[in-house]
């Protein structure tokens, strides 16, 4: 009896390893000091001794349910993506810069060319995040998950100079509401999407007119935007976010309220943006009511953003020069601190 009989493979580990350093290779930055393969990542500070007050900010998430997806279509290259967004994208909403990111990946039999495939996600989330891959871990754990099953999750760590730092306190009433579009379901609500909808190879596989064409499990596995540099662009700007929430599970209800304080509340108009189709697919499909959904779902707002009322044409002209789409969705103004959807 050895490990390999009990059902791990060292020498698969090995291999895996070297086949996701060419996907590592393309995140590095230049406070990189350790490569890969040793016992810890370390990132200099040396690069941020300008700040006045420097504050470091993290984020840790995974991917989810959305991986049962990835599964079924054997496709493992985007939700990397998912994972590396889920993190950043809270790190931005504190007005962060993410420095570096590290993944841990638990499966049930390590194939090398699939762990190398999860991998170049992961690096291809770094690399529009513009966060360094310095570490991580894959365990392989036979007889804890199927053989063609894993978990995948990863923690980040940002930097922000403390009178840089997006915390809402300066939100009043008379500010403006700027949503930024989602690329979809993003990560978030796959265990009810999984009820509504067939998860098998044909039903993902099928092609939706409404979908613009598009076969149903491209749409759901499109991988969460990641809105770093839509962010940076505004700051850059000279524009200053006073609120900034990222629109995940919980939905509009949950999470806008995150970025305010007491004494304001939002007004949300939904009418002011388009609303994906497969939202709408899915509400009708699971007969879902559409305050759950609103409560469930980003509803094709991933980020929502606080400005002054003299900064929404520029901040919304920012955005669309990142790449990204902005609208106008709603306003501040004073009343309990909450969240009204008209």
């Amino acid at each position: 009896m050895d490990y390999k009989k009990a059902g791990v493979d060292i020498e698969a580990g090995y291999k895996a390893v070297e086949l996701m350093k060419k996907h590592i290779a393309g995140t590095m930055r230049s406070e990189v000091v350790t490569d890969i393969g040793g016992f810890s990542g370390a990132f200099s500070m040396n690069s941020f001794k300008g700040m006045e007050e420097p504050v470091l900010v993290s984020g840790t998430d995974g991917v989810g349910t959305k991986l049962k997806l990835a599964f079924e279509m054997d496709k493992h290259d985007t939700v990397g993506i998912d994972c590396v967004a889920m993190c950043v994208n809270d790190i931005a909403c504190a007005g962060g810069e993410p420095l570096f990111f590290l993944d841990y990946i638990a499966c049930g039999k390590n194939e090398p060319e699939k762990i190398a495939s999860i991998v170049s996600g992961v690096a291809e989330g770094c690399r529009q995040s513009g966060a360094a891959l310095i570490g991580g871990e894959t365990a392989e754990m036979p007889g804890f998950y199927p053989e063609n099953e894993y978990d995948l999750a990863g923690f980040a760590v940002g930097i922000v100079d403390k009178k840089d730092m997006i915390t809402g306190k300066d939100i009043k009433a008379g500010d403006v509401l700027v949503g930024i579009a989602s690329s979809g379901i993003h990560s978030n609500g796959f265990s009810l999407v999984r009820k509504v909808f067939d998860i098998n190879r044909n039903s993902l596989d099928k092609q939706y007119e409404a979908l613009g064409g598009k076969t149903l499990g491209e749409i759901l596995l499109e991988p969460t935007i990641i809105y770093v540099k839509a962010l940076h662009t505004i700051k850059e700007s000279g524009i200053k976010i006073k609120g900034c929430s990222h629109i995940t599970g919980g939905g509009f209800y949950e999470n806008i309220p995150r970025m305010l304080h007491d004494g304001v509340h939002a007004n949300v108009r939904i009418d002011s943006y388009e609303v994906p189709p497969v939202f709408s697919m899915l509400a009708k499909d699971g007969n879902i009511e559409k305050s759950i959904m609103y409560n469930t779902y980003n509803m094709g707002i991933g980020m929502v953003l606080a400005v002054d009322v003299a900064d929404a044409d520029s901040t919304i002209k920012c955005i669309n020069e990142s790449g990204q789409k902005g609208f106008i969705i709603g306003e501040i103004v004073n009343g309990d601190k909450g969240v009204t959807l008209n």
